[in-house]
């Protein structure tokens, strides 16, 4: 196994306790965020091991306010839709199972073709481009797994449901969109109660990952429950597909 962290310190320390369960679990260290980093990440598993059964792409940022990659990305777009939709791209060549792309927070609002990378807006009363991302990932992803049906690799999306993570807990109120200000206090208190078992989470992708139920299930999305679900109508819209499937390709051309 093949863990990836942005921080070295905490990747070693969760290979670590992973390994202590059983298996030799590798940590390597990028910030794929960056296209840089995530086609050199993609050589370093390709000297690796020449198959792939699996891939998880769990990628998550939320900076408070519009914020540029080294490319010059908007930094949400690049970590939840363009880094997974470029590692996979990289690593399909060695892939021989099931790819399973992680979404979050509220997905499942309209697509905006004209405000992919929060261009016009940002944050508001009710949206937030952390979740605007988000069902940008699925709708990549529902159009990632029509490009390789019947090739033996398979698409497909969990949600986890709400973590008291790190990055959880170290937003501030400017990170949350201006109806949802005035409830962060109360969220504050009730997060460790509520969303401190982190298993919890790790179960949709867990179970995609390696559940013999969903062998050769290509283009489903999963909840945290484990249970298939309808895709949302914002994910399904084929211009929002294609505007965010073209960007990605434009925007990773020279990772080929």
């Amino acid at each position: 196994m093949i863990l990836v962290g942005r921080d070295p310190v905490r990747a070693r320390q969760a290979a670590a306790e992973l390994a202590a369960h059983g298996g030799t679990v590798e940590a390597l260290t990028a910030d794929v965020t960056g296209l840089r980093d995530a086609a050199r990440l993609a050589a370093q598993v390709a000297e690796r091991c020449d198959r792939l059964d699996v891939l998880v792409n769990n990628v998550g940022v939320n900076p408070p306010r519009r914020t540029l990659t080294e490319d010059g990305v908007e930094a949400t777009f690049a970590a939840h839709v363009l880094a997974p939709f470029t590692l996979t791209r990289l690593l399909l060549p060695l892939l021989a199972g099931r790819v399973v792309n992680i979404t979050g927070g509220i997905p499942g609002g309209r697509i905006d073709p004209g405000n992919l990378q929060g261009e016009r807006r940002y944050l508001g009363w009710t949206f937030s481009q952390y979740n605007h991302t988000k069902t940008m990932l699925m709708a990549m992803s529902l159009r990632f797994a029509e490009q390789v049906d019947g090739s033996g690799v398979t698409v497909n999306v969990a949600y986890p449901g709400h973590g008291h993570t790190p990055m959880n807990q170290s937003m501030t109120a400017s990170g949350f969109p201006y109806a949802y200000r005035p409830i962060v206090p109360l969220l504050r208190l009730a997060a460790p109660r509520l969303f401190g078992d982190l298993r919890k989470p790790a179960r949709s992708s867990i179970h995609l990952a390696s559940s013999p139920e969903v062998e050769g299930v290509n283009g489903a999305y999963f909840t945290m429950t484990c249970r298939r679900a309808p895709w949302p109508a914002g994910a399904l819209d084929r211009c929002a597909q294609d505007a965010a499937w073209r960007l990605c390709e434009s925007l990773a051309r020279g990772t080929a």
